[in-house]
């Protein structure tokens, strides 16, 4: 595949190799972004997991503190109070049997988060196949199942990030926009970083953080030095 000569002109910032500190790869993602729209900021990190094995996968939901820049649509299958708390915490959309309809009926998605309570999952494993392949199956150990309807769609609407680690042990999220400061990338980024090292799981051996690097949309990939998470 052929390279823009934008992301040619992006890759000549970076040394070949180079490990660089946490600040200096936030300053560098900013200035290697080669987009003309405000890009998202993701990082990865490579970790030492054997996802076949049932005590080392990692899944899970985190509200970060200055949240992604970007704006999630909330759809909420609930009933009763529970459908009323999530109107009022601002879902974009609540309902339940009809909704589900909508969705096989219409192939209707205009959603980017679905949150469900626990009395809604039936209905809602009967399109389970529809859903799942769109990840978009709430799931309890994300808190997109619950009966707390109001703090869920405030941590969605607040910027909260979804994480699982696919075969290869990676986990990606995104953690900003270009826009964002160097402080409010740096603050999202230590966060993260500092959740994973917390959950690591007790039967991984050695090495438990192989990699980190984060990248702008279309732009290279600027690799973390690990020990920079020291300090």
């Amino acid at each position: 595949m052929k390279k823009s000569k934008k992301y040619v002109e992006a890759c000549k910032k970076l040394e070949k190799g180079k490990a660089y500190t946490k600040e200096e790869a936030v300053k560098l993602v900013k200035e290697t972004s080669t987009t003309s729209f405000d890009a998202s900021v993701e990082l990865v990190m490579r970790l030492n997991l054997d996802t076949k094995k049932a005590d080392q996968q990692l899944r899970g939901a985190t509200v970060l503190p200055n949240g992604t820049g970007k704006t999630k649509r909330v759809l909420v299958i609930a009933k009763g109070e529970a459908a009323k708390a999530a109107k009022e915490a601002g879902a974009d959309y609540v309902g339940d049997q009809d909704y589900l309809d909508k969705i096989v009926n219409e192939n209707w998605f205009e959603f980017d988060t679905m949150i469900a309570t626990p009395d809604m999952m039936p209905a809602l494993g009967k399109i389970g196949k529809v859903l799942g392949p769109k990840g978009l199956m709430p799931n309890p150990k994300t808190g997109t199942v619950t009966m707390d309807t109001k703090k869920a769609v405030e941590d969605v609407k607040k910027g909260r990030v979804e994480y699982r680690a696919d075969s290869f042990g990676n986990v990606a999220v995104i953690i900003g926009k270009v826009s964002f400061t160097d402080e409010q990338l740096l603050e999202n980024l230590t966060s993260f970083v500092s959740l994973i090292t917390k959950l690591k799981p007790a039967a991984v051996k050695g090495t438990y953080i192989k990699n980190i690097s984060v990248s702008s949309t279309m732009g290279p990939g600027i690799k973390i030095d690990l020990n920079s998470f020291d300090n």
